[in-house]
């Protein structure tokens, strides 16, 4: 039997990628992070091709997909992003990537570069996929869609606490006013915006555990 394809988009800091990892282990899916191939991209933009000012040269960006090879590996239980086979994990939860790859992610070639990729994972199913986009574009006949949002307090508070527990350094408010921003981009752009699927599963985790958003979307998985 076909093991289901299921698609969880939201907000920032909402938790996708830790909750679908930990229902990916539950379920024995393969767990895919489209935030973080997008993450990949921004980091690669900011190490090749930067203009004078230091903003990334998008154009530049294009003419070098064919040098961006990305990968996921699985270490230790963990899927562990490669770039051009330099783990690159770390490198982009910085605040230097977080501040660009909205930018980066709203261009129509970057989302077309990415979506065959996701797209060829997912054709055999028992897969879980989180980003922006996935439900509404990547993977729209999905077995299941979710949609994660809270508030932007609470995701500020659980950004922060991500960033310290990696050794970035950072305050709260600049925290805040990032997520304002990505929020406002993602959601305003052209190609493949943030928005909830017309037949996706809301779920506010402002006031709910990290444990109990995952029985919640469990409990519609598995009494399916």
């Amino acid at each position: 039997m076909k093991k289901p394809v299921i698609a969880i988009d939201g907000f920032s800091s909402t938790g996708k990628s830790s909750i679908s990892k930990i229902i990916a282990q539950k379920l024995n899916l393969v767990h895919l992070d489209t935030g973080a191939l997008y993450r990949g991209v921004t980091w690669f933009a900011l190490q090749n091709c930067c203009k004078e000012d230091g903003t990334v040269d998008v154009n530049n960006l294009f003419k070098n997909f064919d040098h961006i090879h990305l990968e996921f590996k699985s270490i230790e239980n963990e899927m562990v992003l490669f770039l051009n086979e330099i783990n690159i994990t770390k490198e982009i939860r910085s605040n230097e990537v977080s501040e660009n790859v909205s930018n980066v992610a709203k261009q129509p070639e970057v989302r077309y570069f990415l979506l065959g990729y996701q797209r060829k994972l997912a054709e055999k199913g028992g897969i879980i996929m989180d980003g922006r986009d996935i439900g509404t574009v990547v993977l729209p006949n999905a077995d299941f869609k979710f949609f994660l949002t809270a508030s932007l307090e609470e995701r500020t508070r659980r950004r922060y606490q991500e960033l310290l527990g990696l050794g970035i350094a950072t305050d709260e408010k600049q925290v805040a006013e990032n997520l304002a921003e990505r929020d406002r981009i993602d959601s305003e752009r052209e190609v493949a915006p943030l928005r909830q699927a017309d037949d996706a599963i809301v779920i506010d985790n402002t006031e709910m555990t990290k444990k109990e958003t995952i029985e919640a979307i469990l409990n519609y998985v598995n009494n399916f």
